[in-house]
């Protein structure tokens, strides 16, 4: 990390978005969080949620001690708990009271919004319905929801456009729903055919919904396995395409091309991607290495405020 910095220092950014054709960029010294914020997702955490080590409702609290003054929940924390005012306002209270934002709610294990059958799709709507009423409560500007559908992965034009038309249909209908409470839908790229960037833009843009929205994972580029090798997609080719309707974005450490390789993350290449968009608003540390999760929030943040600097600068 100290090498990356002194590089940065070094050589400074003008050449981080070579081969991406991303325009070079000014910005006007203004607060330090100007340019983007900095959010933590829950899922950092979630070998000590797990094993019982931390309790779901110090995320707030601990989160502020991190550095970091806004918070992604993940439903599988408080699963039982969507429908629980009690509980709800527990929650409230504390991130209110340490002045923590809280962002979205990531919504895992609801049924697939691709189902095969119109019915299949309306139960998966219902399902996450009442965490778009939860996010409400608590403040948040949307959900995440995952684009998973009854086609599996597979490198058919005939699959790959059946999965986007069933997944856009069950979008639209969970996004008819949220409108009313000023929620927004967000596709991250998740695995199969959701890791594809270009399948992910194009499905959002069938959805045709004005709810519906992206939340670019940089690590999240893994399409498959295939004969025990990887079958990915270039992560900055995917942010790039996924960023005109991202509301949000997720920043993991490492990043994929389109061999099958994982590699270091780029953060300046990254951000200028991101920035290049118009986008300002909250980056996700997802990320936390077993046994010294925190340690590791606290250099990613630590991270991402340099490069902030440097671009503001």
């Amino acid at each position: 990390m100290n090498n990356r910095r002194n590089f940065l220092k070094s050589a400074g950014l003008a050449t981080a978005a070579i081969g991406l054709g991303i325009p070079q960029m000014a910005f006007s010294p203004k607060k330090a969080d100007s340019l983007f914020k900095i959010s933590l997702a829950e899922w950092s955490l979630n070998k000590q949620l797990f094993a019982g080590k931390m309790d779901h409702l110090d995320f707030p609290l601990l989160t502020k001690k991190a550095g970091i003054d806004a918070v992604e929940y993940v439903n599988q924390f408080f699963k039982d708990k969507a429908k629980d005012m009690a509980y709800l306002k527990e929650m409230k209270i504390r991130a209110d009271g340490e002045g923590v934002r809280s962002v979205l709610i990531m919504c895992d294990g609801e049924g697939m919004l691709g189902a095969a059958t119109p019915e299949e799709r309306t139960q998966t709507v219902e399902n996450h319905k009442k965490w778009v009423e939860a996010a409400k409560f608590l403040g948040c500007h949307s959900i995440r929801v995952n684009a998973y559908s009854s086609i599996p992965w597979s490198t058919s034009e005939q699959d790959y456009k059946s999965s986007s038309d069933l997944a856009s249909a069950g979008l639209h209908e969970l996004c008819e729903f949220a409108d009313d409470f000023d929620i927004n839908v967000l596709i991250e790229n998740h695995g199969g055919f959701s890791s594809n960037g270009k399948w992910l833009a194009e499905m959002i843009a069938k959805a045709d919904h004005p709810r519906a929205g992206t939340l670019p994972d940089f690590g999240n580029f893994r399409i498959a396995a295939v004969d025990g090798k990887n079958v990915s997609y270039d992560s900055y080719r995917g942010v790039d395409e996924m960023m005109p309707r991202a509301k949000g974005v997720s920043l993991k450490p490492t990043v994929w091309d389109d061999q099958g390789n994982e590699h270091p993350l780029d953060y300046p290449k990254m951000m200028k991607l991101v920035l290049a968009h118009d986008f300002h608003e909250y980056v996700g540390i997802e990320h936390g290495e077993e046994g010294r999760e925190w340690e590791s929030i606290k250099e990613i943040r630590i991270e991402l405020e340099e490069v902030r600097r440097l671009l503001e600068a």
